[in-house]
């Protein structure tokens, strides 16, 4: 079916789209961390790059990453239309990352991502470790 906006009206439309966040993903590394009993994380706090969580006191900044937006190598799937649009936004989303990544670094902190899928419950316990593991390597 063919789309009823020109290329600029529909760009206009979907650029006054406003971004939810991922809200479930991050609610449920929220019920994690309280069942864990692991503390000292803020959310929403204004930093470079957005992080989804920040440990402050232990150095460390915490991100979300769903399998879609950020290319995940074992769920990241191609839309099947408008390919070359999705090819330059997910690799633009991907050079993006590593931008905040390396310029977080930089300022001293312990970056970590963790990939939507890995919020699943058989790998709680690896994800649980990956988190106490880096909160321990800044202290």
């Amino acid at each position: 079916m063919a789309d009823m906006f020109s290329a600029n009206k529909r760009s206009s439309i979907m650029s006054a789209v406003k971004q939810k966040g991922n809200k479930s993903t991050e609610l449920k590394i929220v019920r994690l961390f309280r069942q864990h009993r692991i503390t000292g994380w803020r959310r929403g706090t204004l930093m470079f790059g957005k992080p989804d969580f920040v440990f402050r006191a232990d150095g460390v900044v915490v991100f979300v990453d769903g399998c879609f937006w950020h290319n995940c190598p074992k769920h990241g799937e191609k839309p099947r239309t408008n390919r070359a649009f999705w090819a330059q936004k997910l690799a633009r989303n991907a050079l993006r990352d590593r931008i905040v990544n390396r310029t977080l670094r930089r300022e001293g902190w312990l970056v970590l991502r963790i990939w939507q899928h890995e919020l699943s419950n058989h790998n709680e316990s690896r994800l649980v470790s990956r988190i106490r593991q880096a909160l321990a390597t800044k202290k």
